[in-house]
């Protein structure tokens, strides 16, 4: 970990930064694509014995960085691919986790779906499925989907599987600006949770196999 300024915390992702917790998951450092960062996975027996929507899919599992986080930026580079151990619609899941409270009992996201990328030529409505917010516990995607049928609470975006894609967020309150590889991709002007301070998460969700470099986290 680096400290170039007091307000920012940077973390190579080389190693697991000091005082992180596992969720769920595995976290070893590994190198993809010329670069290092960390590998997550579920474990073994989330993934084997688990049950969606009690132990996986918009669950609490993800490496917990420490932080006091409530507004402000926080940018991480992905790499994310099916690892072979997920379901038909495992999509390699991973992304940010924000205000993350009480290991995990509360916590809001932003995720990509690479595989719904339109570096694959998704079938539609896959093509604006490419990144999701959801806030745990109340409002997971499908609820968002089903409730919020004219509200983008996900949107498509250009991009694969098996490349570095660089997600940053921004976070105001309830307003949240994602952008991808730096084309704003998701705009919400009033997300589902109340602001509170919190850790930040590297996410990831069933079937992913997921590389994680260079995160910084930068309070307002």
């Amino acid at each position: 970990m680096t400290q170039a300024d007091p307000a920012v915390t940077t973390h190579g992702l080389t190693e697991l930064p000091e005082g992180s917790k596992l969720r769920a998951v595995n976290a070893v450092p590994a190198e993809v694509a010329g670069r290092r960062g960390l590998r997550v996975e579920l474990t073994d027996a989330v993934t084997l014995e688990g049950k969606p929507g009690v132990d996986y899919v918009d669950m609490p599992t993800f490496v917990i960085i420490p932080a006091s986080f409530t507004n402000g930026t926080i940018e991480v580079n992905i790499l994310s691919r099916l690892n072979g151990k997920g379901p038909a619609d495992a999509r390699a899941f991973a992304g940010i986790a924000y205000r993350v409270t009480a290991d995990g009992d509360r916590f809001e996201a932003v995720y990509l779906r690479p595989l719904n990328g339109q570096k694959t030529n998704p079938a539609s409505p896959r093509d604006q499925r490419a990144i999701q917010y959801f806030a745990y516990p109340e409002w997971k995607f499908d609820r968002l989907r089903e409730q919020y049928p004219d509200v983008d609470y996900e949107a498509g975006a250009d991009i694969g599987p098996d490349e570095w894609i660089t997600l940053k967020v921004d976070i105001d309150d309830t307003r949240l600006t994602a952008t991808v590889n730096g084309t704003e991709t998701l705009v919400l002007s009033e997300t589902k949770a109340a602001p509170v301070a919190g850790a930040v998460g590297l996410f990831v969700d069933i079937g992913s196999e997921s590389f994680f470099s260079n995160l910084t986290i930068t309070p307002r």
